[in-house]
């Protein structure tokens, strides 16, 4: 009687003897999950003909992911993120109707209980930076505006830190604020411009990365969860289009429709009106959000 005929693992059958045995699953879902990712790592295993050497080295890297991971930093989320793995789950998981705004990963930033601001307010609390006007309309899918729709906004600062990564050098809660539109849907804030930034590029997934030719870095991008009743949430980003990282962004985040128009403006009656010194950076973009 052949191996195979007995259940006896060999290279040929390796994916129907592993999976086979998880026929007693007690969770449905888990089971399907397993014989996929068991498949897809049999038939990579299979391609690659790994040495023994070079298995351990994955194993070991995968070791050092964990060990480098705290309360504050999640190596597996960043690993995720530069493989493109959170981009694709975030768009799987957030099909949109035509014409509703796309959405893109979170971040590991984001924080609750940010002050709710009124409308015009500066998120900006150190003065520090490129004073920047932002403005837009949330509108739904037929282009009516959408009242009482808070937006929770941050950004990092001029030189690509966020508040809670500057501790006693940024003021808490700066360049973070929470807005409702009234009946218009209108929306606008200041600010200061953005930089890229490095995501944290000092543990294993930075190591990978270097040797794979690849740079760390996030173009310059404001955040926003958008959220109204009747409609479904939309975490997405703005996006400058003329930052040197626009097309090699390491975690895959930006879209066409998130690319906003950062555009220059001298206009000393408006910046008087904002309280800015004098030349100021003005954005306008809408947000559509879909029904539930």
């Amino acid at each position: 009687m052949e191996a195979h005929e007995k259940g006896f693992f060999t290279e040929e059958n390796s994916v129907e003897v592993v999976t086979g045995r998880n026929r007693n699953a007690k969770n449905e879902r888990l089971k399907q999950v397993m014989e996929v990712i068991t498949r897809k790592m049999h038939e990579a295993v299979k391609e690659i003909e790994p040495t023994q050497d070079e298995w351990l080295q994955a194993i070991l890297f995968l070791t050092r992911t964990g060990q480098i991971c705290n309360e504050w930093r999640q190596e597996f989320i960043l690993l995720s993120d530069v493989l493109g793995v959170s981009m694709l789950v975030d768009a799987i998981n957030n099909r949109k109707p035509s014409g509703a705004s796309q959405s893109t990963v979170l971040g590991p930033f984001h924080v609750d209980g940010a002050p709710e601001l009124e409308m015009g307010a500066n998120i900006c609390l150190d003065q520090k930076g490129e004073d920047m006007f932002i403005s837009g309309r949330i509108l739904d899918t037929e282009g009516q505006p959408i009242e009482n729709a808070v937006i929770d906004v941050w950004q990092a600062n001029d030189e690509g830190f966020y508040d809670v990564q500057q501790q006693g050098v940024q003021p808490e809660f700066n360049l973070r604020g929470v807005f409702r539109t009234g009946a218009d849907g209108r929306y606008w804030f200041r600010a200061v411009k953005p930089k890229y930034y490095p995501i944290p590029d000092d543990g294993p997934v930075g190591q990978l990365l270097g040797q794979l030719g690849r740079h760390p870095y996030r173009p310059a991008h404001l955040h926003y969860i958008i959220k109204a009743k009747g409609f479904e949430p939309l975490v997405t980003h703005i996006f400058d289009p003329d930052d040197p990282y626009i097309s090699s962004d390491a975690v895959f985040g930006v879209k066409e429709s998130l690319l906003a128009k950062f555009k220059r403006t001298n206009d000393p009656s408006r910046a008087k009106e904002y309280g800015f010194q004098g030349a100021f950076w003005d954005i306008e973009h809408d947000f559509v959000l879909a029904a539930k």
